[in-house]
């Protein structure tokens, strides 16, 4: 990780902890503070440091709130494109401050999908679900890492597949995907953070993505 993650997380850290003092924190570099609190964040400085390294412009900082373990919050920024996904639970989903939808796409031959890193994902027991799912799809790209569930949820892309997930990198999208009328689950479709792993999609497609990288 860079110091840039680390001066990122000690920024947000500082600021929960003035305002939110009772609050836990859960962060990429720093672990959890005050576990066991009602409230925790969780917290990816910056999601994507490989492409902020380089200069790719679709890394983000991604935040998400749990009460009583459960998500409820969910907000990702993407700096260098000034775009901000929020929403709460309950509350719908916005992009830049408007009302966002998923996509309606229904058939998997109009589908646009992505994932991070295609070459690791082919090595798992995924990878030749994956590879049908590209054959079947419009195209597939890898618009990856945070960046891909952002796209799910304001409707420009159908399915983003990461078949290793953090909470912290997980952090926002339960909320977001769920509020803008999609679905975000592990790859054994369990609605979760902290299962491992993280597809989103629109929701009419979920059930066949998952099956098609299940069947292996």
């Amino acid at each position: 990780m860079t110091i840039a993650d680390r001066k990122a997380e000690e920024l947000i850290r500082r600021r929960v902890g003035k305002r939110y003092p009772e609050h836990a924190v859960l962060g990429e570099e720093y672990g959890e503070s005050n576990p066991g609190a009602r409230v925790r964040w969780i917290v990816d400085p910056i999601d994507g440091t490989r492409s902020f390294m380089h200069g790719v412009p679709l890394y983000g900082v991604l935040i998400g709130i749990e009460v009583e373990g459960e998500a409820a919050v969910g907000v990702t920024y993407f700096p260098p494109l000034d775009e901000i996904v929020a929403a709460g639970r309950g509350l719908g989903c916005t992009w830049n401050g408007k009302r966002c939808r998923v996509s309606s796409v229904a058939t998997m031959s109009e589908a646009v999908i992505c994932t991070t890193d295609v070459e690791r994902l082919l090595k798992r027991r995924e990878g030749p679900g994956w590879r049908r799912l590209q054959q079947r799809s419009a195209f597939s790209r890898t618009w990856g890492d945070c960046y891909g569930h952002a796209l799910v949820a304001t409707g420009r892309i159908e399915a983003q597949v990461d078949p290793v997930m953090k909470p912290w990198d997980a952090g926002p999208f339960l909320t977001i995907v769920t509020e803008a009328g999609g679905r975000f689950t592990t790859l054994e479709g369990e609605a979760t953070l902290h299962g491992g792993s993280g597809v989103s999609t629109n929701g009419l497609l979920h059930d066949e993505v998952l099956g098609e990288l299940r069947a292996g």
